[in-house]
């Protein structure tokens, strides 16, 4: 079976770790067939839109995207591409797993938390404007359709994948209307799933507790922007966001991505680290029904991750973007 994946290269450091993934993901010995368009300020130079209609029209064929890296400027600028997808292909559910590699030093070993976080709405959907000259209003919305869409979810991954508890994150104690609803959504859903402890906590709690004390947490599900927050502040417990990977799933299409910055200070000089999108690339494999070819590639990382000198330089190693996907292969044949 061929499998057919819109690949978007991204800028800066993304067509180094992209070109770098795809050789992995081929050495599988799986087919895949890839339908290659630029995003962002590339594509702009080539079509004219950020977002091309040949994006969008490969996406809807193939159902299935592997997006490098894309820069979005801060303050101004074009906006954000991942949220205009996001949007686009009503990608509602951001899920991110967090789990330490060998060798990666870290505070708490043995992290194994899962983030799933609201899409579509909150503040981090950009709905902003201009009242009048110095005053900026900020619009944050919460849906009863999305609230429950995203617990339900959260709760379905936890029964399909034997975790034991699934905590809010809120800050209804302040927000009483709208994290409000969140939470009285997911605690109806929390209903249907009684094997399941079910917890709440405040999100500036959690930050704190998550510091102090990972292990307690299991998989937390929450709206927009505190997905952001915390899922970055998550990564750090493992290592950073270069090592931790990213899925961005709807109903009908899902996107799969490395979530850390286009680095356009290394682009181009083969320092790049492809693990956050490898490992995305491995939850792509687990979504389009090929988990064998997902477990000897993580199989394979590890084994990687065993040997300094395998590793880019970022995490205390000796070889470059391409020589570590060499080393991946390596051992996948051994």
């Amino acid at each position: 079976m061929t499998h057919k994946i819109t690949l978007i290269p991204g800028d800066g450091i993304g067509t180094e770790v992209t070109q770098a993934v795809v050789r992995i993901l081929e050495a599988t010995g799986l087919k895949f067939e890839w339908e290659t368009v630029q995003a962002g300020a590339e594509a702009f130079e080539k079509y004219k839109e950020y977002i091309p209609k040949e994006l969008t029209q490969s996406i809807e064929r193939t159902h299935v995207a592997l997006k490098g890296p894309i820069t979005t400027p801060v303050g101004g600028g074009f906006a954000s591409i991942n949220v205009q997808l996001r949007k686009q292909f009503e990608l509602y559910a951001n899920f991110r797993p967090v789990r330490n590699l060998p060798h990666i030093a870290t505070r708490y070993p043995d992290v194994d938390l899962v983030i799933v976080r609201e899409n579509t709405e909150s503040l981090y959907s950009g709905l902003e404007h201009e009242v009048v000259p110095g005053v900026v209003e900020s619009l944050k919305i919460i849906t009863e359709k999305a609230s429950t869409r995203i617990s339900r979810f959260a709760f379905e991954y936890a029964r399909k994948n034997q975790r034991k508890r699934v905590h809010a994150i809120h800050k209804a104690n302040i927000m009483k209307l709208s994290d409000g609803l969140f939470l009285r959504c997911s605690r109806t859903v929390a209903k249907e799933f009684p094997e399941i402890t079910y917890g709440e906590h405040i999100v500036d709690n959690t930050c704190m507790q998550l510091v102090m004390n990972p292990y307690q947490y299991d998989v937390m599900v929450m709206e927009n922007l505190y997905g952001d927050i915390i899922s970055d502040l998550c990564a750090g417990l493992v290592g950073g966001l270069g090592l931790v990977p990213s899925a961005n799933l709807g109903e009908c299409c899902a996107i799969f991505e490395a979530v850390h910055g286009s680095a356009p200070d290394i682009a181009g000089k083969n320092l790049a680290n492809p693990t956050a999108l490898l490992r995305s690339a491995l939850l792509m494999l687990r979504h389009i029904g090929e988990p064998e070819g997902a477990l000897k590639i993580r199989n394979a990382l590890e084994t990687v991750y065993r040997d300094r000198d395998k590793l880019t330089k970022d995490v205390g190693g000796k070889a470059g973007t391409s020589e570590f996907a060499d080393h991946v292969i390596q051992a996948m044949q051994q």
